[in-house]
């Protein structure tokens, strides 16, 4: 059995789930989120809480059932309080700012860059080097900071580039030169 998908999803108390065969829809106070389950996965909702199980113990059902159990979860988390990626700049000249509802980007480059977030995501910058992306949905959340952070990668020379909050970069020694 999967230590994580036997594990129950507890609701909390302003958030509604509907289940309709394999489609899980939960609504909270931050919005609402739906989701379609994999046919080898089950749900249910029993006292207050959701339980992840398997049809069968097929390989894909195995596979399946942590994730799935996880993705719930998320989709919970993410109505009742939403979750938050921030990013850093580091490089002289480099700077972020929000013109509208875009992400405008000075790193290096000849041209400024323009990300476009996706519905549901909102973009704050700080102090032109520190961004804030928040929104209800963990995995289109990640899938915008990791398309940020690849503007431009943190380098091993110097360390500029964009990094995630906390993230370490392992730096490298230069050129030793003539002695």
């Amino acid at each position: 059995m999967s230590r994580i998908g036997k594990r129950p999803i507890p609701i909390p108390a302003k958030v509604s789930v509907a289940l309709d065969g394999q489609q899980v829809k939960v609504k909270g106070p931050k919005g609402e989120l739906a989701r379609i389950l994999p046919a080898p996965i089950a749900i249910a909702q029993t006292d207050g809480q959701l339980h992840v199980t398997r049809v069968d113990e097929s390989r894909t059902a195995r596979q399946l059932h942590g994730l799935c159990r996880t993705l719930v979860a998320n989709m919970v988390e993410g109505v009742s309080q939403g979750f938050t990626r921030k990013l850093e700049l580091q490089g002289v000249g480099y700077r972020a700012a929000v013109q509208g509802r875009n992400l405008v980007l000075n790193v290096g480059y000849s041209h400024p860059v323009e990300i476009v977030p996706p519905e549901g995501i909102s973009v704050a910058v700080e102090k032109n080097v520190s961004i804030t992306l928040t929104g209800i949905d963990k995995e289109i959340l990640g899938n915008l900071a990791a398309r940020v952070r690849a503007v431009r990668p943190p380098e091993p020379y110097k360390g500029k580039g964009i990094r995630y909050e906390g993230e370490r970069v392992r730096r490298k020694a230069g050129k030793s030169g003539k002695k």
